[in-house]
């Protein structure tokens, strides 16, 4: 199981992190360990790629590459400590507006930045190629 942390600490920004091994802007997370809760796991994640302590606040949707089988969660989070600090998965981090998301990466994953950004009630549940939304 894959999960994403969106922190966004106002209905305007998200930290993104650019990855070490591909150059891409994504949200921070990872794959939820075996015996580790999906919170503990969304809060280690977030500290190993970005020094952040959060608190998730709400699953903003649920996204399925349909041609890996890959499951990701995503969750609007709030930062609780910390401080950012760049590392062997992350080079680099921007607090990204939702106008430039788009332009920042593929499509199946600007919209997990955008759905947490835009704060509904209810999850998104969305299928993907990997790059584009089906």
């Amino acid at each position: 199981m894959l999960l994403r942390a969106l922190c966004v600490p106002d209905r305007f920004r998200a930290l993104l992190i650019r990855r070490r091994d591909n150059q891409r802007w994504e949200p921070p997370g990872g794959i939820l360990e075996l015996g580790e809760s999906i919170h503990e796991g969304l809060r280690r994640e977030v500290r190993e790629e970005t020094g952040l302590d959060i608190e998730p606040i709400a699953l903003s949707g649920v996204y399925k590459n349909m041609t890996r089988a890959i499951v990701n969660l995503v969750f609007r989070c709030k930062i609780t400590g910390g401080a950012l600090a760049t590392n062997d998965e992350a080079s680099d981090f921007r607090w990204a507006t939702e106008a430039e998301v788009p332009g920042l990466m593929d499509e199946a994953y600007a919209i997990r930045v955008l759905d947490a950004l835009r704060e509904t009630a209810a999850a998104a549940v969305r299928p993907h190629d990997g790059v584009h939304l089906l």
